[in-house]
């Protein structure tokens, strides 16, 4: 059995809406067995919502459409889906009521158009909205299903997890999905792809993805079994060959970023650390600090972008600055050390590179960086080149490596 999403509104297609919610639509269909073949964005365009809907119910068991139930006129999903079912729509008195009462709870005048909200297609079933004014609707057509669900997250997931789930568990095939997931990260995907290839290449039932951003990279192994046991035997025994073929590229098995990789590192062992950036400019802190807890363990940090602040804040040596040059293998070794020495922290991570575009007099590339890592026991520097032209990219993937060369010394 399989499904297609639709995420109805012209918001969703702008550069500040993200769809979310099809991602946890797909999480909770897959967990049925359900498989999710094609996710769509359509505008406020009554003639392509009708058009999308239509051409979904043709390849589509189950479609699911989000957003588009509320009072104002650019509401169409109603609309488009009893134009593409050819069905009629009437009004439903006990939701009139519901939305009603609601209003006069809130001590405000319901408005004229949230009577839109009443209207319910011909046979669909009502599913009901805890958290807002719009009711869902289940509709079956002949052997398919259409649910329409409200866009806000907070009453589509609710919706989904009350209403929804126990329908959709009744007509569910008699299969599992269960997904396996590697993060790597030390090499480039081109690299991991050649490395697990030969492992999950011709497998049956098994599905294997690989994602890269930024330096992280994930393999997920996906496999749709009759079971939910059959579905875990083999994603986890494709994942632990790979794990292995990996080797200690492999950094996570359970999902964790790596900021929070090493921050479990650091809390068991009882350490503390802290960070001294330049070209990063508190990327590196803030990668950190996004980890619920990380004040155990992260002491804070210095932004010393300017080489007079590398020396009065850092004791880094004007001389040696002159020398060598703020992106240099001396400057970021001694980076890290000042900020352990003056803080006391366990471990130091240091930055300093140039991300671009121009090289602000300095002697080092567009793209090279520096990393230091000081610890108890010594200090190591590495030294990247990444490719030029995207400056914010350039720092992320400074922050990554840096991240693990530190787990690395920690594991």
């Amino acid at each position: 059995m399989n499904a297609e999403i639709i995420a109805v509104g012209s918001e969703m297609l702008t550069a500040g809406r993200l769809d979310t919610n099809s991602l946890f639509i797909t999480d909770h269909l897959n967990g049925l067995g359900i498989e999710v073949t094609a996710k769509h964005v359509v505008g406020d365009d009554r003639a392509r919502l009708v058009t999308t809907i239509r051409r979904s119910l043709e390849d589509a068991d189950i479609v699911v459409l989000s957003g588009g139930l509320g009072p104002t006129e650019d509401d169409l999903t109603r609309d488009a889906v009893a134009q593409a079912l050819g069905c009629g729509m009437s009004a439903n008195a006990g939701i009139l009521e519901a939305i009603e009462t609601r209003f006069r709870t809130m001590k405000r005048q319901m408005p004229e158009i949230n009577k839109r909200q009443a209207m319910v297609l011909d046979g669909a079933e009502i599913l009901s909205n805890d958290r807002g004014t719009a009711p869902g609707q289940w509709r079956v057509t002949g052997n398919k299903v259409v649910v329409m669900l409200p866009g806000p997250p907070s009453e589509l997931k609710s919706m989904f997890t009350r209403e929804c789930l126990g329908r959709l568990a009744k007509i569910a095939p008699p299969t599992a999905i269960h997904t396996e997931v590697l993060r790597v990260t030390g090499i480039s995907e081109s690299q991991l792809d050649q490395t697990v290839a030969p492992i999950y290449v011709g497998r049956a039932n098994l599905e294997t993805t690989v994602l890269a951003h930024d330096g992280d990279l994930q393999v997920r192994f996906r496999a749709q079994c009759k079971t939910q046991a059959d579905a875990a035997a083999l994603s986890q025994e494709v994942a632990e060959l790979a794990a292995v073929a990996l080797g200690d590229n492999v950094y996570s098995r359970d999902g964790a970023s790596l900021e929070t990789v090493v921050g479990r590192h650091l809390a068991a062992a009882g350490q503390t650390l802290v960070v001294a950036e330049s070209a990063t400019g508190g990327g590196l802190a803030a990668r950190i600090t996004t980890v619920p807890g990380s004040s155990a363990y992260f002491a804070g940090g210095f932004v010393t972008y300017a080489k007079r602040m590398k020396t009065e804040l850092l004791g880094v040596p004007e001389s040696l600055l002159a020398e060598f040059g703020a992106v240099s293998e001396p400057t970021a070794k001694a980076m890290a050390e000042g900020a352990r020495r003056v803080t006391g922290a366990d471990w130091a991570i240091s930055i300093t590179g140039n991300a671009g575009p121009s090289t602000d007099g300095d002697q080092a590339r567009v793209g090279e960086f520096y990393l230091g890592v000081a610890g108890p026991d010594k200090t190591e520097v590495t030294h990247r080149v990444w490719p030029v032209g995207d400056r914010d990219r350039a720092r992320a993937f400074a922050v990554q490596a840096a991240l693990d060369l530190l787990n690395r010394r920690l594991r």
